[in-house]
């Protein structure tokens, strides 16, 4: 009877030690997993490539109005000279114009001719050094820039008789071989000159500067 008692109480007391030390363990394991389980990076896992890549780059490079933006390329019309323009030969107006008459040697003493608000100009000048008078020459402008003369050799008189925007009508006086400067007895020829898809042409002949057998401009 003294084993059987002896047994139950050592039964009792390690059933009482296992109780305490589960207790014990589980209370650890418990603590463990609070303590030591790891915060959710929540702050840290957020993209953040949505604040650089919805950036409107764009209104920067391309923009023609931004303030900061590169303008667009512009497109500066400019206008072709015609064929026969001489180069550097500018007259933006009559003043001008008149230079250019002057440095050609002539004097246009009558400006009732030019027209500014014409695409061809005319002025009808004298020799600067004629004792006669008698030595005459028409200088073209194309909007104010001179393009040259009616001929290369002068004539003895001409004169404007009619202009429009892009054509001028000269009237030569014609000379018989025995006639004198001042009363020639030919009669006149009338020349047409008109600028055409950038081109001055004299639309009719225009008379010879002499001749011994027919009429002349001298």
């Amino acid at each position: 009877m003294t084993r059987p008692i002896s047994v139950r109480a050592s039964t009792v007391a390690l059933t009482a030690a296992l109780t305490a030390l589960l207790g014990g363990c589980g209370g650890a394991t418990k603590t463990v997993s609070v303590a030591s389980s790891p915060l959710p990076a929540q702050t840290t896992a957020q993209p953040t490539t949505s604040t650089t890549t919805t950036a409107p780059t764009g209104t920067t490079t391309t923009g023609t109005t931004s303030g900061g933006g590169t303008p667009a390329p512009t497109t500066t019309r400019t206008a072709t000279a015609p064929a026969f323009t001489e180069k550097g030969a500018t007259a933006e107006g009559l003043p001008a114009a008149l230079a250019v008459v002057r440095t050609h040697g002539y004097t246009a003493n009558d400006t009732s001719n030019y027209h500014p608000n014409q695409t061809l100009r005319v002025l009808v000048a004298t020799g600067t050094r004629s004792n006669d008078g008698y030595n005459k020459q028409v200088f073209f402008f194309v909007d104010g820039r001179y393009i040259g003369t009616d001929s290369s050799r002068p004539s003895a008189m001409v004169s404007v008789v009619a202009q429009s925007d892009t054509e001028v009508t000269l009237a030569y006086s014609l000379y018989r071989s025995n006639d004198p400067l001042c009363c020639p007895g030919g009669g006149q020829a009338k020349v047409r000159f008109q600028l055409n898809n950038g081109h001055l042409t004299p639309l009719d002949p225009i008379p010879p500067v002499n001749s011994t057998t027919g009429l002349s401009r001298q």
